[in-house]
């Protein structure tokens, strides 16, 4: 029994909900404490006074040997996975380092829902010897540790769907867990995600993720737990699910990778009990979030390789090729999208932008076309989607709700506003919603074509990292799922600077819409330093295999890890 219970840093309080619902969320708590060694315990005066930027804790806090610190921070999940083959070092290593740095994630920025230590060391020591005895490895995944996010089903564990009433334990993987573990991945813990799971910030009943670039801003959602873990390296490897941003707007926030797949391409069988209804009209997409391109071509080519499709009949069995493939058009045409026509992003993304045009036309003459790309009718995709977000009015939601007295968190209501209704939508009125959603992607496509693009580069959010609560404005990741476009987001050397060093450009100085005034008034009150600003690209559907070829492509270019 601990002495003192485990402390975790929060910056903003949750909101209260019947007696009922705090001992549930308490009971929860109590349980994750309980897994997370004492020795792995920061200090107290630390939770209580806690850096800004807290990326450096686990490196300095003298939990981690000098080793653990080597292994986590000096290799992504492709080398880790070779250093692991050549027994330069064990899986029980590997497992101890990253298991250990979790706990400290966790603390600094409320992360982790699960922990399970010790049935990770079980499974390394088990990969161990059976590289020992057989001389080969399991698969190329061999000892990789990888982190789940809260909804996703691995046997013995908790999924639960955004409310504390759908907490249970699975008695069975689910089809990507399968396939990793098949492939030699160790499993250590499961990561937050927002009520709901519909929230571009991660605030849940088990805590409120935070940003370890800066803990006064969010780390994203609605797979925030996963992006904060990765970006203080207590994870090599992750994975997502992107209904409207929920990969690319963490993995933009802390600075890391992230990829959303065209729907239908990597397995989400599973992932979601009883559905999504949404999904009638805008797919749910799943992908990796990692340190380096060549992790995320990594695990989709372990996933493909796989045949899943041969197990879910809904996936397209399109074969993996990734950045081993060169581009089909030289030069490559790039599309710089500077806005969406809503909302002019904030000065650090614009600088952003400006950054990877510089590198584009100055690096290699000749090897790309970059030119300006303007979105067809933005704005239109983003009311269609945020009313074919919620078919049912938000009724489930409610329903949810009730059970334990859940309180109904800010963002969740906001998610809802358009939408909120007693009623569910008849089949007339959400067959209208798929016809529009069809009649927009065929202009949509017929505008791309026009504007003769071969890959378009644009803002992740219309900002950094946002300060807590304020994650409001989905524009520029979910256009990219009502038209159902794969996406990576990758890291830039670009960052926020200090409060009131930059501002809007002259040219910028006039608000596009009513929601681009609101982005500039969050912008004056904020303080976004040290945000990492990441940039977005995109292609068409089902040229997910393009996409990956052209990052490659302009990977030196933009000095791309």
């Amino acid at each position: 029994m601990s002495s003192r219970p485990l402390s975790v840093v929060q910056r903003a309080p949750l909101p209260q909900g019947t007696p009922e619902y705090e001992a549930l969320r308490q009971k929860y708590l109590s349980e994750l404490e309980a897994s997370i060694p004492e020795e792995y315990y920061l200090p107290q005066s630390l939770i209580d006074n806690p850096p800004r930027d807290v990326t450096f804790v686990p490196r300095e806090c003298g939990i981690l040997t000098a080793e653990e610190i080597d292994i986590t921070e000096n290799y992504d999940a492709t080398a880790l996975a070779a250093a692991i083959s050549s027994k330069k070092f064990s899986a029980v290593a590997v497992a101890t380092a990253f298991t250990k740095r979790a706990a400290i994630a966790h603390q600094l920025t409320s992360c982790l829902v699960e922990y399970f230590q010790g049935e990770a060391l079980e499974r390394a020591n088990a990969l161990d010897e059976h590289l020992e005895k057989t001389g080969k490895t399991v698969g190329p995944l061999h000892g990789v540790p990888i982190s789940l996010k809260e909804h996703m089903p691995i046997k013995g564990h908790y999924t639960a769907v955004g409310f504390l009433d759908t907490r249970h334990v699975d008695d069975h993987d689910c089809q990507m867990v399968a396939i990793l573990r098949a492939a030699g991945a160790v499993f250590y813990c499961k990561t937050n995600q927002p009520q709901g799971i519909m929230h571009l910030e991660t605030v849940s009943p088990l805590g409120r993720t935070l940003n370890p670039h800066n803990i006064d801003l969010s780390a994203g959602g609605s797979t925030g737990g996963e992006a904060a873990l990765l970006a203080i390296r207590g994870s090599i490897l992750g994975i997502g699910t992107d209904i409207g941003g929920s990969i690319r707007g963490p993995a933009g926030f802390c600075g890391i990778y992230g990829y959303k797949s065209t729907s239908y391409y990597l397995p989400t069988k599973d992932f979601l009990v009883g559905g999504f209804a949404a999904e009638l009209t805008v797919l749910c997409s799943t992908g990796p979030m990692g340190h380096s391109l060549r992790d995320m071509d990594l695990f989709c080519s372990v996933v493909k390789a796989s045949n899943p499709h041969i197990e879910d009949p809904a996936l397209i069995p399109i074969p993996w090729t990734g950045i081993a493939a060169a581009p089909k058009t030289t030069p490559l045409k790039i599309g710089i999208m500077w806005n969406d026509g809503a909302i002019i992003p904030q000065p650090p993304v614009k600088r952003a932008l400006a950054w990877a045009k510089e590198q584009l036309e100055t690096k290699f003459p000749g090897k790309f076309e970059v030119k300006p790309f303007v979105p067809y009718n933005a704005a239109e995709a983003m009311i269609n989607i945020r009313k074919a977000y919620w078919p049912d009015g938000g009724n489930a939601v409610r329903a949810h709700l009730a059970v334990t007295g859940e309180p109904m968190f800010h963002l969740t209501e906001w998610v809802l506003k358009d939408a909120v209704s007693d009623q569910e939508l008849p089949v007339s009125k959400v067959l209208e919603y798929r016809v529009a959603r069809d009649t927009f992607r065929q202009k949509f496509v017929a505008d791309w074509n026009a504007q003769d693009v071969d890959i378009v580069i644009s803002p992740v959010f219309v900002g950094p990292a946002c300060e807590h609560e304020t994650a409001y404005y989905w524009n520029y990741t979910a256009l990219w799922n009502y038209v159902d476009y794969p996406g990576v987001v990758f890291p830039t050397p670009i960052k926020a600077l200090k409060k009131g060093a930059e501002d809007y450009a002259p040219e910028d100085a006039t608000p596009l819409s009513e929601q681009d005034k609101h982005t500039r008034e969050l912008w004056a009150k904020g303080d976004f330093e040290n945000a990492p600003i990441n940039l977005q690209i995109t292609t068409r559907k089902y040229h997910d295999n393009e996409l990956f070829a052209a990052l490659a492509s302009i990977q030196e270019a933009l000095s791309l890890p």
